[in-house]
């Protein structure tokens, strides 16, 4: 296991952001470099070919910012741990791959380790971790789902979506609007300017403590079909403030219901959803201990990929050259069977 004292190199490409992190094995981050692509916001969406190239080309440079931010050197790491999935497979396997080079060439430690729960170990980062027991809710544009996490490494998955994430539903809502790419930011902001009772959108609730967004991003999509030009422009603020409400309703009530059943007393939220200003709002407000990390934190970066290594024996050099990146996954292969 990493020792205290022992500096982590961590490394994020499951998307388009190219990410590098030194962190201690006490949950320190001594630095945590995030670079953006913009790349992909005249096609409305994250292109994987685009997102792979940009990859290749800025690993380096973002790396060398890293461990110069932290006043370390390569010399002075000890394990390095990269992202394995899930997510975009040509850009898991440019960062895992580069990842494997870089600490087989210094003959170091390898921890492959799995997005959804790197989301989770960002809440154990230092200087305000908190501790299990507790319930984590995890909203992003692929993911979403509840867990109830007792231990730093025994989770159990007990909510997931069904169909869509949350951020899948934020950022298709926000393309409906004209808002552009990324989204959530985009209607996060409009919203604030609107009024959001003026439209009742769906609320959907499956099973106990699962997730379904599809419905709402259709009754949007049905909203605007049947709605002149000169009144959408009217209420276009209106639309976005009422959409959000749903959304954040629906991610708000699954955990309100969760604390009721698992009698947890302390809740901890992830993901990009996380950066939402209502969400965090509203769960400020539910009359527990609450843990919302930091806004960059939330979405893509190494410095969360680094915590979740902290309670993973790392592989040792050369063993992990056989070792490969997965695309696809579910919250159980993080969190455990429910």
């Amino acid at each position: 296991m990493i020792e205290p004292d022992q500096l982590m190199l961590g490394i994020e490409t499951s998307c388009d952001d190219t990410c590098a992190a030194i962190v201690s094995g006490d949950g320190r981050v001594l630095s945590n470099i995030i670079a953006s692509q913009m790349d992909h916001d005249r096609f409305g969406g994250v292109v994987p070919e685009v997102a792979s190239r940009r990859h290749l080309e800025m690993l380096d440079g973002v790396v060398a910012i890293a461990l110069s931010d932290a006043g370390v050197t390569l010399d002075e790491v000890s394990v390095v741990a990269a992202t394995q999935g899930p997510g975009l497979i040509g850009a898991l396997l440019v960062g895992f791959s580069y990842a494997k080079a870089l600490a087989a060439a210094a003959e170091l430690p390898l921890v492959p380790v799995n997005h959804l729960r790197a989301h989770v170990a960002a809440n154990f980062l230092q200087p305000d971790p908190i501790e299990p027991p507790f319930l984590c809710l995890i909203a992003s544009g692929g993911h979403t789902f509840l867990e109830r996490v007792s231990d730093h490494d025994t989770h159990q998955l007990i909510g997931e979506t069904t169909d869509d994430a949350a951020g899948e539903a934020f950022d298709k809502g926000a393309r409906l609007l004209g808002l552009g790419y990324p989204g959530g930011a985009a209607l996060d902001a409009l919203a604030r300017e609107g009024d959001d009772r003026a439209f009742d959108f769906p609320r959907t609730f499956v099973g106990e403590l699962d997730f379904s967004f599809s419905g709402i991003k259709t009754s949007l999509l049905y909203k605007l079909r049947e709605m002149p030009t000169d009144e959408f422009e009217r209420v276009k603020a209106d639309l976005a403030a009422s959409y959000q409400r749903a959304v954040v309703d629906m991610l708000v009530g699954r955990v309100e219901h969760a604390l009721s059943r698992t009698g947890l007393e302390r809740v901890a939220i992830g993901g990009g959803v996380a950066a939402n200003s209502l969400l965090r709002e509203r769960v400020a407000e539910l009359g527990v201990h609450v843990k919302v990390p930091p806004r960059e934190l939330c979405t893509d970066n190494a410095a969360m990929i680094a915590a979740a290594a902290i309670g993973i024996a790392p592989t040792p050099y050369p063993k992990y050259a056989a070792l490969d990146a997965f695309p696809s996954g579910t919250p159980a292969l993080a969190a455990g069977e429910r």
